[in-house]
C-alpha cells in the first residue's frame, strides 16, 4: 500500500507533465488493484481542479485516492477567522473562493503557502502580526521549492525562520503533519480495512519534508531523485534517518518493486 507524492515524483516540476514511469505506476496500482493515496501539498488550485488536471495528463487517480491540504483546511481554520495569507495570487484566490476572509490589518491567523518571490516587507508584516498575537499556520512543511531550475526555501524553512524570529510555535495543515497523514490513512483504510502506518510505503522526492516524518510514524520511505535533489549525495549523508530505498524515478520504482 502506498502514499505517493505528486510534484517531483509523479509530475515534473518544470513541465508539469508525467515523469518517467508515473502513468504506468498508477495504472499498475489501479489494475491489480493495490490500495494507494496520492497525497500532494498543492495549494494553487482548488482540489477538484488540480485532480482534474492530473487525470487530464494521463494519471488516472480516482477522487477517493486523492488528498491535498485544501481538503482539510477547515479542520484547522474556521471561516469566522480573519486570515493574513501569504503565497501565490492563485492561492489567495482559492482561499477567497472557499469563503475565507483575508485581513492584513488585524488578522487572527498568519497562513503561509509557497511562492518564489517573498519580499522582506512581507516577512516583516508576518512578524508584526505574530508578535501581536496572531496564530501561525503553514499549508505544508516542504523543505525546498523548485521553480525554473532554481531551489528556494520551502514553507517548512520559512516556518522555522518565523518561529525562531518570534518564539511562536506553528501548526501544519498538509504534509508532513501527523493529522494529515492520519486523514490519508483513514481514506486508505476505506480501500483495505485494518491497516496501519507500518503497512504503508511512502514515495517522494522530499526526504526531510515527507519521508523522514513518515518513517518516524512507521512507514517505509522510498526516495526518488526526479525532483528536488539531483543526487542522493546532496542530502542523504546529512540525514539522521535514511530512506529505505532510493530510485531515480517512478519507472525504476515500478521495476524495482515488482519486476525482480
Amino acid at each position: 500500500m502506498f502514499f505517493i507524492d505528486v510534484q517531483g515524483t509523479l509530475i515534473d516540476d518544470a513541465t508539469k507533465l508525467p515523469l518517467s514511469g508515473a502513468v504506468e505506476f498508477i495504472n499498475h496500482l489501479n489494475s491489480v488493484p493495490i490500495p494507494y493515496m496520492v497525497i500532494t501539498n498543492s495549494t494553487k488550485y482548488r482540489s477538484e481542479e488540480f485532480l482534474g488536471y492530473l487525470n487530464g495528463i494521463g494519471l488516472n487517480i480516482p477522487a477517493s485516492h486523492y488528498l491535498d491540504p485544501l481538503m482539510v483546511l477547515e479542520d484547522h481554520i474556521s471561516h469566522d477567522k480573519k486570515i493574513a495569507a501569504y503565497g501565490s495570487e492563485e492561492f489567495l484566490n482559492v482561499l477567497k473562493s472557499m469563503g475565507y476572509s483575508l485581513d492584513f490589518t488585524n488578522p487572527d491567523v498568519v497562513l503561509v503557502a509557497i511562492k518564489e518571490d517573498f519580499s522582506a516587507d512581507e516577512y516583516a508584516q508576518m512578524i508584526e502580526f505574530l508578535l501581536g498575537g496572531a496564530e501561525l499556520i503553514g499549508m505544508h512543511e516542504t523543505s525546498l521549492y523548485v521553480k525554473n531550475a532554481k531551489r528556494y526555501p520551502g514553507v517548512g524553512a520559512i516556518m522555522k525562520m518565523l518561529e525562531f524570529a518570534t518564539a511562536c510555535s506553528y501548526s501544519i495543515v498538509g504534509k508532513p503533519s501527523t493529522p494529515f497523514f492520519e486523514t490519508a490513512l483513514g481514506l486508505l483504510s476505506k480501500q483495505k480495512a485494518g491497516i496501519g502506518f507500518s503497512d504503508v510505503t511512502i514515495i517522494s522526492d522530499d526526504v526531510t519534508g515527507d519521508l523522514l516524518p513518515a518513517q518516524e510514524l512507521g512507514m517505509r520511505g522510498v526516495f526518488v531523485l526526479s525532483g528536488k535533489y539531483r543526487t542522493a549525495e546532496e542530502i542523504v549523508p546529512q540525514l539522521r534517518v535514511k530512506p529505505d530505498a532510493i530510485y531515480p524515478n517512478m519507472k525504476a520504482v515500478l521495476e524495482g518493486l515488482w519486476k525482480h
